[in-house]
């Protein structure tokens, strides 16, 4: 009876996110890029905000996947849903796809708007470095519990 509920609230609460997951998309066209994470219409970024484009990698223990990714005029950035490539989403045509949105984006805007944001501390994390600042965090959680645990009332 439990591992029916159990398995009942897992679908419940999984469901809704492969549905959105599903239903995500980017589209380019002449006046942006327009992102939809599966709900709505989507929220398109004009040409002339968009400073960048790039692709993340992010390096996992055996494989890596890569995330198209905009940079906008106030330092915001957007992953491009639909226009990545992992293990699990071979995505063979990912480079021509991501070739076609960069020369949207240099068709569109003038070359002095195109800047290279620096890049921030977050673009320096990936699995392994933040495996290596939790077990620390981790190591102290657990000895600061201890104490007070048994610490003398």
């Amino acid at each position: 009876m439990g591992f029916s509920w159990l398995m009942g609230g897992s679908i419940a609460l999984l469901a809704p996110l492969l549905l959105m997951s599903s239903r995500s998309w980017s589209r380019v066209g002449a006046d942006g890029i327009t992102i939809c994470w599966g709900l709505g219409h989507g929220h398109t970024y004009p040409w002339h905000d968009i400073r960048w484009i790039d692709v993340r990698e992010t390096k996992g223990q055996n494989s890596s996947s890569y995330a198209a990714r905009i940079f906008l005029e106030g330092g915001r950035r957007r992953s491009l849903p639909g226009l990545y490539r992992s293990a699990m989403n071979p995505a063979p045509d990912f480079d021509e796809q991501f070739q076609r949105v960069v020369n949207w984006w240099e068709l569109s805007t003038d070359q002095t708007a195109r800047v290279r944001p620096p890049k921030q501390f977050r673009d320096r994390l990936t699995p392994t470095v933040i495996g290596l600042l939790t077990v620390p965090v981790t190591v102290v959680l657990v000895a600061v519990v201890a104490l007070v645990i048994h610490a003398p009332h």
